[in-house]
């Protein structure tokens, strides 16, 4: 569980640092920046949802702050 969620975590950043640096090269056709941005965007989709479903099935559980300490 924990490695699936690094693995996203290192996925999601990847692509952000790809799209800045396409970014910043100055290309002619936005298309490749946008196409990172774009990963970035479903694998962040992707983790949230997997988080949810983690939850619903009972895989991992949300503890919470301690009321009162």
């Amino acid at each position: 569980m924990k490695f699936i969620v690094l693995v996203a975590f290192i996925g999601i950043l990847g692509a952000l640092f790809s799209a800045g640096v396409l970014m910043l090269r100055k290309q002619k056709g936005k298309a490749t920046m946008a196409r990172a941005l774009a990963v970035r965007v479903g694998l962040s989709v992707a983790l949230f949802l997997f988080i949810l479903f983690s939850a619903w099935m009972g895989w991992i559980h949300p503890t919470g702050l301690p009321v009162g300490k």
